[in-house]
């Protein structure tokens, strides 16, 4: 059976995430460890006790979900019941895909947590600097979250952030922008129009500033080729070579995730089992709602208990 690694974004993080994993492994007990050396901050501290508006962040939560989806693996490992070469390729919601870089052996821990945590300190940089944030679409099709995005833009930044399946559109933009787009989204046969709690626009051309100090980030750090294809959030297509790599994911700042269209192309490669690990089931209800018929499991506890996706193949 041919499976995929999934890893999940910002948004995942809780109080108390990892807590079972760090108490039963000294295997994710060591990688907690190792981010709080790493980072010089108490990241285990901040993942098993909060406080939680702390640990929600950007620049805490971002390395944080890493982490904890680092340590997971790492006590799954320890235990015999996960493998890397059971897995035939990688994904991963936005910073998830740093993690799944670093699965596929393109990132050591260190310069990934060091990574994560450059592009969250940036992100939130760009996100003072404007009176922004994100709006989830739901019932959108693509043509809707484009249409009114041109319509309720006049002239502000809100553009598409975030594809993440059928009737999951988020669109990133300035407040003005949100305010108008949410105050008309219903008149242009939008069911709802949530404003969703994160620092800035995401995934827009309002993180552009952001940019220099992720680049100055990937100076210091050495990728080596993936050893299992990662599917990039920008393309929906695994990662060419170590240039556009690098070049991709710092596109991916600023450019929408395409997260329907990466889950369809590994489906459409054949891949029949999805593993959700990491904190949160996010991306294991995403994959059932895309495509009923997939497969995806989420590693609940340690001792490998597993729920099968709301909606999916059982």
């Amino acid at each position: 059976m041919k499976r995929a690694i999934l890893f999940p974004g910002q948004g995942a993080q809780h109080v108390g995430m990892g807590r079972e994993f760090h108490s039963a492994s000294a295997a994710a007990r060591g990688v907690f460890a190792r981010a709080d050396e790493v980072l010089g901050m108490p990241l285990t501290q901040l993942c098993l006790e909060g406080p939680e508006e702390r640990l929600a962040a950007t620049d805490v939560c971002q390395p944080a979900i890493l982490a904890c989806s680092a340590a997971i693996v790492a006590a799954l490992e320890e235990r015999g019941e996960l493998r890397r070469a059971d897995f035939a390729c990688a994904a991963g919601l936005s910073l998830g895909e740093y993690t799944a870089l670093w699965f596929a052996g393109s990132l050591s821990l260190e310069d990934a947590l060091r990574l994560v945590r450059a592009r969250g300190q940036s992100m939130q940089r760009a996100s003072d600097a404007n009176a922004s944030g994100m709006v989830a679409l739901l019932g959108a099709t693509e043509e809707q979250a484009r249409a009114v995005c041109a319509k309720f833009g006049q002239g502000d930044v809100l553009q598409p952030a975030n594809f993440l399946g059928p009737g999951n559109i988020a669109v990133s933009g300035t407040k003005m922008a949100l305010e108008r787009l949410v105050a008309g989204a219903k008149g242009e046969g939008i069911r709802r129009a949530v404003a969703l709690k994160v620092a800035g626009a995401f995934h827009s051309s309002l993180m552009e500033p952001a940019l220099a100090l992720l680049e100055a980030a990937f100076a210091s750090v050495k990728l080596s080729p993936p050893a299992i294809p990662v599917v990039s959030n920008v393309t929906a297509a695994p990662h060419g070579d170590l240039a556009q790599l690098r070049a991709t994911l710092l596109k991916q700042v600023t450019a929408p995730v395409l997260w329907e269209k990466s889950v369809r192309s590994l489906i459409g490669e054949g891949v029949q089992e999805f593993v959700e690990v990491g904190p949160g089931s996010v991306l294991t209800g995403l994959v059932g709602k895309i495509d009923p018929r997939a497969k995806c499991v989420n590693v609940q506890k340690p001792g490998g208990e597993r729920a099968a996706a709301e909606g999916g193949a059982k």
